[in-house]
């Protein structure tokens, strides 16, 4: 996906931000996504993964969503225990909605294009603290249950958005600061805040 070339793709509003090179397993239930999941498996196509601003996940479509989200694709699928659809998708890249539409299945579809990727710029060495924090995180998912989730990270030690993208969504932040990061295009400023946020809640 491009910056600069429109389409449309279907929307899955949640309450969550997927982040680019992050991994999101999904239980899916409803009609409308089981059929989109089965759309994107034959197309190898993905679809859009957007934070609900105002609203619920299930049943008929949130009130708002925020308008940028992430082109999530799926890379792995099993039948959960209670028999339902899991899939386990990776976030590929920012993009952003500037409009959508409710099919009459209440499928979301929006009108996306990509944003650009961030900037290739390594860790500070201010940041290192936050590196050794996602170390010790990652090494416990590995040894824990999500560890098949794990094995479809791509580690990129020497790329500041990676570190900061990883770090968002693992550590325990409200969902409108991980919005917030998500949002952000600077990596180093993305760390700086992280760091901050790191230290007040262990000073506290």
């Amino acid at each position: 996906m491009t910056a600069t070339a429109m389409q449309e793709l279907p929307l899955f509003p949640l309450k969550t931000v997927l982040f680019p090179g992050g991994i999101l397993p999904l239980r899916i239930f409803e009609t409308r996504y089981l059929d989109m999941v089965s759309r994107c498996m034959k197309t190898d196509s993905g679809f859009g993964v957007v934070t609900i601003h105002e609203g619920n996940e299930a049943g008929d479509q949130p009130v708002s969503i925020h308008p940028v989200g992430t082109l999530a694709r799926i890379v792995d699928f099993d039948q959960t225990d209670d028999g339902l659809l899991g899939i386990t998708c990776l976030g590929v890249q920012r993009l952003r909605v500037v409009a959508h539409r409710i099919q009459p299945d209440h499928l979301l579809l929006g009108q996306v294009f990509g944003l650009p990727d961030d900037p290739a710029q390594p860790p500070l060495p201010s940041h290192e603290p936050l590196a050794r924090v996602l170390r010790d995180l990652l090494e416990a998912m590995e040894n824990g249950e999500p560890k098949r989730h794990a094995r479809f990270l791509a580690p990129d030690w020497e790329n500041a958005a990676w570190v900061g993208n990883r770090l968002a969504e693992i550590l325990p932040l409200p969902l409108h600061v991980r919005q917030a990061l998500l949002e952000m295009t600077a990596p180093w400023e993305r760390l700086d805040i992280l760091l901050a946020l790191f230290q007040e809640q262990h000073t506290a």
